[in-house]
Order: C-alpha cells, then sequence, then structure tokens
C-alpha cells in the first residue's frame, strides 16, 4: 500500500508575488526545485520577470521580497514568457508531488488563479497523476506528535511561530540572504522537509499517505478512529476521531470528536441536535481530505491527556457505536445541507470579474483542448485561436495577454477597450479589490514615516524608486 506511492519524486516551490491577493496580483518570481523520494535535488527551476502593464506592486510586498522597479523593469522575461517556462519545465519533470511552505493556502491558489489568466489549465499540481503536500502543516504536525523536532521561536503570547525565515535559521538551515527569494525559501523548505523525515519518521510516512485526496478518503474511511490535528489561535490542536459522513456539498468528512461521549447525540431529535452543534466544544469536526491533513494513528492520543484518560478501549468503543448509527450519520448529513443551502442564499449575487472567476465554472474539455494552440501559434495568429474559445472569460485573457505582450496585434477597438479598462481600474480611487495608484501612494507614505522612525534608510532608498515607479505609471495611465 505504501510503496505505490512513497516511489514519487517532489517539486517543492515557492513565489515572491507582486501583492497577496491571488486574483490581482502577479508572480515576481519562481522557484522550484525536483527531487527524489530521498529529497535529493535532480534539477531547478529559478526565474524572474517583469511587471504586467497594470500592475501596481504592493509596496511592503516589494520590500520583503527585495525586489527594486528596476530589477522588475529590467528582467528579460515577461510574466507570460516566466509562466510559459515554468508549465514547460514541469511537463519536462513529469508526475511529481508539489509542496511548499504554506502552499496550498497560498503560492497553489497563486498558481492555480496565474494559470487560468494565462490560458493553461489551471489544476496541475493536483491532476493527472500529480498530488500535493504542504510542509507548514506537517512542521505543525511533527512538533505536535513528537515536541523539539523543530525548534520555534515564540511570540509574545507564548504561542510557537512558524514563519520559514525565522525557522530555517534556528534549525541550522542555510537561508541567509536567500530568505524571501523564491529559491532560497524552496531550499530552507527542503531543509525543514529533511528534519521532518528524519526526526518524526512516522509523522512523514503518514503524511505520503495523504498526499492524494481520494487516497486520504479512504483512509479516513476504513480505520475506525485515528488522531489528527488543526491549528487555530496559534496552537496546534490533536483529535481522535471517527468518520460519520461526507459533507453533501462540499464531499468533506464530517468526524466525531471521541473525547466526547457519543450517548447523548446518537438518537437526538434533529432540531435538537441542530442547537448541540452550534455551541462549542464541537462534536463534529470537518478534515479536508483534500488539504493534505496528516491522519495518525489513534494511539497517538496516549501522548495527550483529555484522551489518556478517557483510554483506548472506551475511545474504541465510542467510535463503534458511532459507526454502527447509520440514522445519526442521516441527521448531520441532512443538518449540513440546510446550513449549506442557507449559505448558498445568503451569498452575495455581486458579480465576479473574470479574474475573480476560476471557481465559479470549470473550463470545458474542448476549451481546454484549444489552449496548447494558443500558445503554440504565432504572435500575429492568435486573434484566431481566441476566438474559438466557447468561455468568454478566456478570450478575454487572450486578447489581455495579447494587450501586455503584442499590443499592436489588437484591433484598435480592442486596444482601447482594454487600455481604458485598466487606466480606469488603475487610477480608482475607491476601496477596490485590486491595488490602485491612490491607495499605493497612501501605503508608501505610512510606510516612510514608520522607516523613518525605525531610521531604515535602505528600506526609505526602495521606496523613493517604488513612488518614483508608480508616477510613472500615472503619467502613462492618465493621459487615457
Amino acid at each position: 500500500f505504501l510503496n505505490k506511492f512513497i516511489m514519487s519524486n517532489f517539486v517543492f516551490y515557492d513565489f515572491e508575488t507582486s501583492s497577496s491577493n491571488k486574483y490581482w496580483g502577479q508572480i515576481i518570481q519562481i522557484g522550484a526545485v525536483l527531487t527524489n523520494d530521498n529529497l535529493d535535488e535532480l534539477d531547478r527551476f529559478d526565474a524572474r520577470c517583469r511587471l504586467n502593464p497594470g500592475i501596481i506592486p504592493e509596496a511592503m510586498a516589494l520590500i520583503v521580497n527585495k525586489s527594486t522597479p528596476k530589477m522588475l523593469k529590467e528582467s528579460n522575461l515577461s510574466h507570460y514568457e516566466m509562466v510559459r517556462q515554468f508549465v514547460e519545465t514541469l511537463k519536462r519533470w513529469g508526475k511529481a508531488t508539489y509542496i511548499g511552505f504554506n502552499s496550498i493556502e497560498f503560492d497553489e491558489e497563486f498558481l492555480r488563479c496565474t494559470l487560468f489568466q494565462t490560458l493553461e489549465y489551471a489544476y496541475i499540481t493536483s491532476t493527472n497523476g500529480n498530488t500535493r503536500g504542504d510542509i507548514l502543516s506537517l512542521a505543525r504536525a511533527a512538533n505536535l506528535y513528537y515536541p523539539k523536532t523543530l525548534k520555534n521561536p515564540v511570540n509574545e503570547k507564548g504561542n510557537d511561530v512558524y514563519k520559514l525565515d525565522k525557522l530555517a535559521p534556528m534549525n541550522g538551515i542555510e537561508h541567509g540572504d536567500a530568505a524571501h527569494s523564491a529559491i532560497g525559501d524552496v531550499l530552507a523548505t527542503i531543509g525543514v522537509a529533511k528534519l521532518i523525515s528524519k526526526k518524526a519518521p512516522s509523522v512523514w510516512k503518514a503524511s505520503m499517505l495523504t498526499l492524494d485526496k481520494t487516497q486520504s478518503l479512504e483512509l479516513i474511511k476504513k480505520e475506525l478512529f485515528f488522531c489528527t490535528n488543526e491549528y487555530f489561535y496559534g496552537k496546534s490542536r490533536p483529535y481522535v476521531q471517527t468518520f460519520v459522513c461526507q459533507h453533501p456539498q462540499y464531499q468533506w468528512p464530517l468526524c466525531f470528536d471521541l473525547k466526547h461521549d457519543p450517548s447523548p447525540y446518537l438518537n437526538m431529535p434533529l432540531n435538537e441536535l441542530e442547537a448541540a452543534m452550534k455551541k462549542q466544544p464541537k462534536f463534529i469536526r470537518t478534515v479536508r481530505h483534500n488539504k493534505h491533513p496528516v491522519i495518525m494513528n489513534p494511539s497517538y492520543g496516549d501522548k495527550f491527556d483529555e484522551y489518556k484518560i478517557i483510554g483506548t478501549a472506551k475511545l474504541e468503543a465510542r467510535a463503534k457505536q458511532v459507526r454502527e448509527n447509520k440514522e445519526f450519520a442521516e441527521k448531520i448529513q441532512s443538518i449540513k445541507n440546510s446550513e449549506a443551502e442557507e449559505k448558498e442564499q445568503n451569498k452575495s449575487q455581486e458579480d465576479l470579474y473574470n479574474e475573480e472567476s476560476i471557481y465559479s465554472k470549470f473550463t470545458t474539455a474542448e476549451d481546454n483542448k484549444i489552449m496548447p494552440e494558443f500558445h503554440s501559434t504565432e504572435w500575429d495568429k492568435k486573434i484566431q485561436v481566441i476566438s474559438k474559445f466557447k468561455d468568454e472569460r478566456l478570450q478575454y485573457f487572450g486578447k489581455k495577454l495579447l494587450y501586455m505582450e503584442k499590443p499592436d496585434v489588437l484591433s484598435k477597438e480592442d486596444y482601447n477597450l482594454i487600455h481604458k479598462d485598466t487606466a480606469k481600474k488603475l487610477l480608482s480611487t475607491n476601496n477596490e479589490k485590486w491595488n490602485t495608484i491612490p491607495r499605493t501612494y497612501s501605503e508608501i507614505d505610512t510606510l516612510r514615516a514608520k522607516f523613518e522612525k525605525q531610521g531604515e534608510p535602505d528600506k526609505l532608498k526602495i521606496l523613493d524608486e517604488i513612488n518614483a515607479y508608480v508616477e510613472e505609471l500615472e503619467k502613462h495611465y492618465s493621459s487615457v
């Protein structure tokens, strides 16, 4: 069972971005390292690109990843070219497990939106035999089950801090000047992965079984009970649970936390059960099987007083009680279904912009087949390919790519339309979802005051450069 999945290569990857907003920001640097299952490096990809026309970087994002406007202007690659090179590299590397540090919540989301907007299939990391994992959740699990696997800095609340630039040096991992450069962060992530696999091997092995969401779900359903962990309010918390049912809409496993005696809940009338589910502490928990949970043997519950007191025999008996009560599972499903329907009705009806619509509907198989043709066709013929897309979002992204890469290929009408829309977005004085020129000026002023007070002349110098860059853009777009 194990061997089938262990012999996989890993792609460790990291992005530096112009903003933390996945729909409206842009990747400006990509670092990726291909390793074998022993975590030895086999190949690497390291590239930086220019900013797209119409992208205003967040000043603080540039300061954190040490990118100056000069670097962003002088790179020999456009954003589209860098993404193309990266996708071609991944195809050459073949099937792999994609892994990063907080990548499932951040980098991978950014990648999906980027691929969607550059006419690539968005889900390359989790389809066609590829799987995904996250070293951040693994680090938290390793420290929970095997305290001191990693040394952590501690914040003022006394909680461990899991920030790569702090974690790496404390654990003797070379990070140095490379912190917040994409490739530097990738190498540090591999360093953390090696420590976990060496010092908490059972956590590492368990994590290899949940990289694939289908396999992860099978495991949760198959085991009578298991131990997993969640992280909130700055702490990792263990839960010994048993599977009840899948969420009727999101398909996530809903599980019963066995520190509660299930007896009072099993035969409760529906409305009482619904009220009980709203109270804390929760007895029904969600395991997001598609987000690389770490599923451990239930005996790990003995490490934690609340489960140790109950004892394995009692936990097992409780798990059987829950598992044998099909009616209870149906009630839970029914309650969750009503919740989801209500949420759906209350969802704001505001129109999504194309950039934000990746999850509102999937691109069709027919359109996915046209995408490679768009990339392989000469620039002056790409407009014909764009017209083949049935999905209007893809036509919009196609024209936007032409606007950014080869504006002279667009008809005057299309060019003006996109140019005016870009100008309107950038110059807006409203509180928009994307970064605007007025907002950036205000951010620069706030940061300037802060860095003057802290006496940080280097950062003030970068701010001046960013300010000059934004002024140039303002001049360019104000004339529209």
